[in-house]
């Protein structure tokens, strides 16, 4: 098979030959650390196809011709397709070999924030090479993954949601409120806008309707909201005084150990609303926040709002919050309405319809 290659240089027979023993090793390695290892020898290969063929001139068939030598020696391997060998090279190209993981050691990798390319799996960054076309996304979805060990569907759904364009995007009082490592952590936290593409809702939608259906699709809901929400309730019960409150939305953070009071808007941000969002986390400090919790934090959830009044409004005020806005993909014609089950019904089929609203 290497006799058909005469177009090519000489070097391309001892580099081949070299290649088949460091992929040996790799096999042996393979037990202990099989993804680390196989990436670090694909980044290595990628960073060898693109030198080898500019100094030996290689055509646009030296690709082919590894693959079927490689294939030839390793039967058994997947990877050495002519499709695989492209985007090994593509691979290497996109991050412009400036990485610093060249012939490092695994071990000392993982001290490297530009590690997480190496110990996600090689389909979760096919995914991210295909859909990212900025190194510094890349790599925050790169990250991501390796943090909370997303599926390659759902690292896709990110992509596709344009979370890294939303990430850290919602307008908020936290520096002013919050402890430094707090505060960088809780912004991290929410993003801006949120987008509940699961949802099927008419235009005129209500609040009530907005909350039944996010947590009729609360696995959808969790997923946008981030890593870390846990869902407490839904109109949660308060008493201050004689009257009683109900809090739209209320969730705990486990990586920030705090409360997280989300109140729903289905019209454009109005200053009051931050007001009495004060009021609901206020309330849920003095009854619910225990020893070892972090201040509650709250966030509005806005049609839509003017960007300068919402940071008037949040700029005085005392508990920490944010404001965001959130979009439907699509909404459902009003002719449907009457033919989809009431919010009555979703809620009695969730058992959610246990006289709680006032």
């Amino acid at each position: 098979m290497t006799s058909e290659i005469t177009a090519l240089a000489d070097g391309y027979g001892p580099w081949l030959g070299e290649l088949k023993a460091r992929f040996r090793q790799v096999q042996l390695k393979a037990a202990v650390a099989v993804n680390s290892a196989m990436l670090q020898f694909y980044w290595e290969l990628g960073a060898d196809m693109v030198v080898k063929q500019k100094q030996f001139a290689w055509g646009g068939g030296f690709i082919k011709q590894l693959s079927a030598d490689l294939r030839s020696e390793f039967p058994d391997v997947r990877g050495f397709s002519v499709s695989n060998l492209k985007s090994i090279r593509q691979w290497h190209l996109f991050y412009g070999g400036s990485l610093p993981i060249g012939q490092q050691p695994v071990g000392q990798l993982a001290q490297q924030p530009v590690a997480q390319i190496l110990t996600i799996p090689w389909g979760h960054n096919l995914a991210i090479l295909a859909k990212c076309k900025q190194h510094d996304e890349a790599l925050y979805y790169a990250q991501a993954t390796q943090a909370y060990g997303w599926s390659r569907s759902v690292l896709v759904h990110q992509i596709e949601s344009g979370l890294w364009q939303r990430e850290g995007k919602a307008i908020t009082n936290f520096e002013q409120t919050l402890p430094a490592a707090q505060s960088d952590l809780a912004i991290q936290m929410l993003k801006d806008p949120y987008k509940f593409d699961f949802l099927s809702l008419t235009k005129e939608h209500t609040e009530r309707e907005l909350e039944a259906d996010l947590i009729a699709h609360i696995t959808q809901f969790l997923l946008e909201l981030g890593a870390g929400f846990a869902y407490i309730g839904r109109q949660v019960p308060l008493q201050v005084g004689e009257r009683d409150f109900f809090l739209d939305l209320l969730f705990y953070h486990a990586r920030l150990h705090c409360y997280v009071v989300v109140e729903l808007k289905t019209v454009d941000f109005e200053p009051e609303f931050a007001g009495k969002l004060n009021f609901y986390i206020k309330a849920v400090d003095e009854q619910l926040r225990r020893e070892g919790d972090q201040p509650t934090i709250g966030l509005l959830l806005c049609k839509s709002k003017d960007r300068l009044v919402a940071e008037y409004a949040l700029s005085d005020i005392q508990k920490p919050m944010g404001l965001s806005t959130y979009t439907l993909t699509h909404t459902l014609p009003e002719a449907l309405r009457g033919k989809l089950p009431s919010i009555e019904a979703i809620e009695r089929e969730l058992g959610l319809d246990g006289g709680d609203k006032p």
